[in-house]
């Protein structure tokens, strides 16, 4: 099957303007913008035909250009990142199997995540969609609280079904965990990985469907598809003693760069 990952980009983030541009340094002190980190992220894909930038700000086109991207220009209507993903293929033609959106906040989403999540789509012909997600440990579970507790948005989490089919995504803890402790390897809260792989036909058909009050509410995109009755498939991926985090605040930064500076060549 032919694959494509397409990596949204804005500039103009509501909760960190001029995001993508942000550099962070690894564990030589190396600095790489968020975009040319999550562009490496993808590149580093096994089985991919192509990779390409989708942005709508000539900052991010010149930057991604410079260090070798292929970008394809969107409109500044686009309301999230599978509007953005929808509008990029429609440019490029179509002409591809399964679609991945890779968000450009995620540098930190191993290859395997998103080969594991290609796979999973393609052996579950009842799935339209399908995204990531990730058993927390301990550790992640406190971040998680952290973040809730300071006021700040964090990480989502992700509910599903005994066959994997999503049942609620949110920007809430859930499920209901406070008794649980966190000084364990696993805890029953699954972090949603923001990479989503599509069937054209419903990545197509995505700009069509009414917003709804929980996608609203939870600004979260992939509960369009859910509220319009499109079954979304979550894919268990493993760390393998990797941290995942997207940067969502500026806080990130420096919890992304400690992240960066564990794994080293990163």
């Amino acid at each position: 099957m032919t694959s494509i990952i397409i990596i949204p980009a804005r500039y103009a983030s509501t909760r960190y303007p001029g995001k993508p541009l942000v550099e962070l340094r690894d564990a030589d002190g190396v600095a790489k913008s968020l975009i040319r980190r999550s562009w490496d992220a993808a590149m580093a894909v096994r089985g991919v035909d192509r990779v390409v930038v989708a942005t709508d700000d000539d900052r991010i086109r010149t930057h991604a250009e410079a260090f070798g991207a292929e970008v394809v220009m969107t409109s500044e209507s686009c309301r999230n990142g599978t509007e953005r993903c929808a509008e990029a293929l429609a440019v490029l033609g179509g002409g591809y199997d399964i679609v991945v959106n890779l968000q450009g906040d995620a540098p930190l989403t191993p290859a395997w995540f998103v080969e594991d999540l290609i796979a999973g789509l393609s052996d579950t012909p009842a799935a339209e969609v399908a995204t990531p997600v990730l058993r927390c440990d301990g550790a992640a579970l406190a971040g998680f609280r952290e973040d809730r507790k300071a006021g700040r948005v964090g990480g989502t989490t992700a509910v599903f079904r005994a066959d994997r089919m999503a049942l609620y995504f949110s920007k809430e803890v859930i499920p209901y965990s406070d008794a649980v402790p966190t000084d364990g390897p696993e805890t029953p809260v699954f972090h949603h990985v923001g990479v989503y792989a599509y069937r054209p036909a419903a990545l197509e058909a995505y700009g069509r469907l009414p917003v709804g009050t929980l996608e609203t509410l939870e600004g979260l995109e992939q509960l369009r598809f859910m509220e319009n009755g499109h079954p979304v498939l979550c894919v268990e991926v493993e760390a393998r003693g990797r941290q995942f985090w997207e940067l969502n605040n500026p806080s990130d930064v420096a919890r992304i760069e400690a992240m960066l500076a564990a794994q080293p060549g990163a």
